[in-house]
């Protein structure tokens, strides 16, 4: 039996609204993984940037902290030079004070006759040689020539021991040097340097624990002393 031509239609007309159901079901489908898609790529773009600003903050950070620890290093750095300074000023000003005072006694010939004696007398007692060379300024050569006999009874009135002394008469100290002696044995292999600057040196050394005090106080916690 032949389908009249409305049966046809209404056929048409319900596959076409099959197939619309289909096409927006599809496309509901569609929209439902573009968003779940998005969502995610969105999600993955967030987390990325989120890295690159901690990064971007953690850097910054690390910065700022060694920015701080130069800055202190160099404050730090200065201060040390500061106190540097003014030891070195300290010890300076008191070995001037002290030259002044030798460059006045060495004026007073006995005076600064006696001190070369004490000068080769304490050499003496380092070396503990029979044979010992002395040094001195062409200018004090006299003097020193003057002081053998003293030294030497001296120097066995302390150690119950002779000593032959001898003056280098061809190679004098230089005439540059405030004064004082030089002493060596065993054909210069062994030497003892009292001149008045190595004294003042000694001088200098010594001083330091005592500067250190004078800038910072006593430290509780230093057993020993340099």
């Amino acid at each position: 039996m032949a389908l009249s031509d409305a049966d046809v239609m209404k056929q048409i007309k319900h596959m076409m609204a099959f197939i619309e159901q289909e096409a927006n079901e599809k496309a509901e489908e569609i929209d439902a993984k573009a968003e779940e898609e998005f969502n995610i790529e969105k999600g993955r773009l967030v987390q990325q940037q989120r890295i690159k600003i901690m990064e971007y903050y953690d850097r910054k950070e690390k910065q700022v902290e060694l920015q701080r620890k130069i800055q202190q290093s160099n404050l730090h750095n200065a201060a040390r030079l500061r106190v540097l300074k003014e030891r070195e000023d300290h010890v300076g000003s008191v070995l001037e004070d002290a030259k002044r005072k030798l460059a006045e006694k060495i004026k007073n010939r006995a005076e600064y006759q006696k001190l070369v004696q004490n000068l080769i007398g304490q050499g003496l007692l380092q070396l503990l040689e029979t044979n010992v060379t002395l040094r001195c300024r062409q200018e004090d050569l006299s003097m020193v020539e003057e002081s053998l006999d003293v030294v030497v009874q001296q120097y066995k009135a302390s150690t119950g021991k002779d000593v032959n002394l001898k003056i280098d008469k061809e190679s004098f100290l230089s005439a540059a040097i405030t004064g004082g002696i030089e002493l060596t044995a065993q054909k210069g292999r062994i030497k003892i340097i009292n001149t008045l600057e190595a004294r003042l040196e000694m001088l200098a050394r010594q001083m330091v624990p005592e500067v250190r005090t004078a800038l910072f106080g006593q430290n509780m916690n230093r057993k020993f002393t340099d």
